[in-house]
């Protein structure tokens, strides 16, 4: 896949997409695994794949963070997480999906 094509991905009903392989491999997207969505500065939708707490801690070792920081950074993505998913669940629930 070159940098000039633009992959048409198919959203399900429930909102699913697929992102393809090319792309996957390339940017370090595991299966299974997780990715965060977020708008950028001029409105583009980015997709991030998100590491797994067992790469952070190899990576993130180091005497440039103070001892807790990293596990204080992990846990306050995961609070933001939650927060941001209770609203897609009520909605869901209420039938708004």
């Amino acid at each position: 896949m070159s940098s000039n094509t633009h992959d048409v991905v198919r959203v399900s009903a429930k909102g699913q997409a697929t992102i393809p392989k090319e792309l996957r491999e390339k940017f370090g997207i595991e299966t299974p695994g997780r990715v965060r969505f977020r708008e950028s500065d001029n409105g583009e939708i980015v997709v991030e794949p998100v590491p797994r707490p067992s790469e952070l801690r190899g990576r993130l070792a180091g005497d440039e963070y103070e001892r807790g920081e990293v596990l204080a950074k992990l846990r306050e993505f995961r609070d933001t997480e939650r927060t941001e998913e209770r609203p897609r669940r009520a909605a869901t629930a209420d039938g708004d999906e």
